[in-house]
């Protein structure tokens, strides 16, 4: 991994799809997970169940400069709280940004502008797990407040692993319709729906994706990225950001960037993805 890291003449690596969340919601996103793979047909370990503080340091020892605390509610009444948990992690954590979420409940816009104001970085949305349409009125004063304050949110907006009623292309694109100006950062690429979400990034300037388990062998059993649009990936090397899932994933970190570099689609492409596009999204220090 560092060798990788070396060669391209890199400090290190940014991120922007790291999750630490209260122990308590975190052991039931990891049930989730040892559930859900025997129904997708092939295990899913947790390949760093650790304390949080050993998660900390195993990020720092792989060379990560900063990383966010992905977090996300799957009912009213969780948002504020999760907010504020992430609030003090990342005031002891400092190299991790500064993270927040929400969901569609009466107040949500007044708890993400406290999040705004307390310095919050990036935002986590979670369409699948949370159950509800982005496009809800409930959220249009928060869709507002981030196209206006210009803070990323990190979507899980495709149908990967398992489809949602508002998963999809059609919500995320309706969503950026009313909201051109919103800084979507759409995890996994859009798994499996990649092609449709490239096509969204192509259409609005603000939306990038994250690489989140794409193109791992994991990955690729389950929703193998369409050859024929790699290309398409070099267009959009400004926009395409590292992702890990870690803790999450069921293989070792360092897949990901193997799996990134494989592509062979050049050291220019792979330092943007790795390091760049995230370091000058969010003022990254070496």
């Amino acid at each position: 991994m560092r060798a990788l890291v070396a060669r391209l003449g890199l400090p290190g690596l940014v991120d922007v799809h790291t999750h630490f969340m209260p122990q308590n919601v975190l052991d039931k996103v990891w049930a989730y997970f040892d559930a859900v793979g025997p129904l997708l047909g092939q295990p899913w370990p947790i390949t760093y169940r650790e304390e949080e503080d050993r998660r900390v340091e195993l990020l720092r020892g792989f060379g990560v400069l900063a990383f966010t605390s992905m977090l996300y509610p799957h009912k009213p009444g969780m948002g504020a709280w999760l907010n504020s948990w992430a609030a003090d992690f990342a005031a002891r954590t400092p190299d991790c940004l500064h993270t927040a979420t929400f969901f569609p409940e009466p107040g949500a816009a007044g708890y993400v502008r406290q999040a705004l104001d307390a310095g919050a970085r990036v935002f986590k949305v979670h369409v699948q797990v949370g159950g509800f349409d982005p496009n809800d009125p409930l959220l249009d004063e928060v869709w507002g407040l981030l196209a206006e304050s210009g803070t990323p949110a990190v979507v899980h907006c495709g149908s990967g692993p398992a489809p949602g009623a508002f998963t999809g292309p059609g919500p995320a694109g309706a969503l950026l319709a009313r909201h051109p100006r919103l800084r979507m950062i759409v995890a996994h690429l859009g798994m499996p729906e990649y092609e449709d979400f490239l096509g969204l990034a192509e259409r609005y300037e603000g939306v990038c994706l994250d690489t989140t388990m794409t193109f791992t062998d994991f990955a690729e059993r389950l929703a193998p990225f369409p050859r024929e649009a790699r290309a398409r990936l070099l267009g959009l090397q400004d926009r395409i950001l590292l992702g890990s899932d870690f803790p999450n994933i069921p293989y070792p970190y360092v897949h990901q960037l193997h799996a990134l570099e494989r592509l062979g689609l050049g050291d220019d492409w792979l330092r943007a993805v790795l390091h760049d596009n995230g370091a000058a999204m969010f003022h990254v220090k070496q």
